[in-house]
């Protein structure tokens, strides 16, 4: 066998075989738009099931969120309310010991600083109640934006279903 008909050969078989994917090609059919819509809706319909799982883990954990806040809330109130009534207890003191010893006795100094102590302990628990309370306020709107996008997910899931049954009736 001598190289030219090898090279006949190849380019012969080489034009028969790009006969044969042409004509598979000219035969294969583009999907129509109707089954075009049909992938596109179960596209879609793939997407908003995604989209309703992550919008509920995120409604989940800033509810979470809120719970915590309103745990923390309720002990910093507990924490206030002990100081105020320790502050209570020393202005009461305060007076006594103001009227037993004098105003400038030693007791009546003791008063005073364990007033002071008080007053900066309960102003601190109530920096935290505003804190935790704006704390609260930013985790449940948060919370409610992730339940009006789970129910906006599921109109589109409802509208994509309704879709995809259309077109296959349609066909």
């Amino acid at each position: 066998m001598n190289p030219q008909s090898l090279l006949r050969r190849s380019v012969l078989v080489l034009g028969v075989a790009g006969l044969l994917a042409g004509g598979a090609y000219a035969q294969s059919t583009d999907p129509t738009p109707q089954q075009q819509d049909i992938l596109s809706d179960k596209k879609d319909i793939r997407q908003d099931k995604q989209d309703l799982a992550r919008d509920r883990a995120d409604r989940n954990a800033d509810q979470h969120d809120v719970n915590q806040d309103r745990r923390d809330l309720n002990k910093d109130r507990v924490d206030r309310n002990k100081d105020q009534r320790d502050i209570n207890k020393d202005n009461l003191d305060l007076r006594k010991d103001d009227a037993k010893y004098g105003v400038n006795s030693a007791q009546a100094q003791v008063d005073r600083k364990d007033l002071h102590t008080d007053r900066v302990d309960r102003n601190k628990d109530q920096r935290d109640i505003n804190k935790d309370r704006r704390d609260l306020t930013a985790d449940r709107k948060d919370r409610n934006q992730d339940q009006r996008d789970i129910n906006k997910d599921k109109r589109d899931l409802r509208k994509d279903r309704k879709d995809l049954r259309h077109d296959r009736k349609g066909r």
